[in-house]
């Protein structure tokens, strides 16, 4: 980011903040951009994972945070959409076309087809966010923490716990 997009960033929180209405028009979420959405959803889905799995640990931050990490990548996403994929609505699909199909760039931890499943996946959790269906959001998020779970500890089994 620009310092001059920070400082403007900056200058609206702080209006904000200090009860002046110097806001942008608020976009609807049909209209955003989809990263935007992705954006939003990844932060949904870490702060739903990192919350589910104080049910199993509260004490060792590291361990919590290397597991979060591997829960929330994007090769794992892609595991979980492609689960669900099936009980999706069309509108919900048609959502993640949008977030799979922005150009963006791909990190080396994951292929083009994993990086690209999880922007969509991320971009439909983003959505049902900002158009307030937290009964939906929670629903695919939970179906996705136990896919990827599911996953994750067969992956474990197979490479004999290493």
């Amino acid at each position: 980011m620009d310092f001059g997009h920070f400082q403007f960033l900056m200058k609206n929180v702080m209006a904000q903040t200090s009860g002046k209405e110097e806001r942008q028009k608020e976009i609807p979420p049909e209209r955003m951009h989809p990263l935007v959405l992705a954006y939003i959803g990844d932060a949904c889905f870490t702060m739903f994972v990192r919350t589910a799995l104080l049910n199993y640990e509260q004490n060792k931050v590291r361990v919590l945070h290397t597991y979060d990490a591997k829960i929330v990548s994007a090769k794992m996403q892609a595991v979980a959409y492609r689960e669900l994929e099936s009980s999706l609505t069309d509108a919900e699909i048609a959502i993640v076309k949008r977030g799979r199909n922005a150009k963006s760039n791909v990190p080396k931890s994951a292929t083009v087809g994993e990086y690209r499943c999880s922007t969509g996946f991320e971009a439909l959790l983003g959505f049902l966010f900002l158009t307030q269906n937290y009964d939906r959001l929670s629903e695919i998020a939970g179906q996705a923490f136990m896919i990827i779970s599911r996953e994750m500890t067969n992956i474990d089994k197979n490479s004999g716990g290493k």
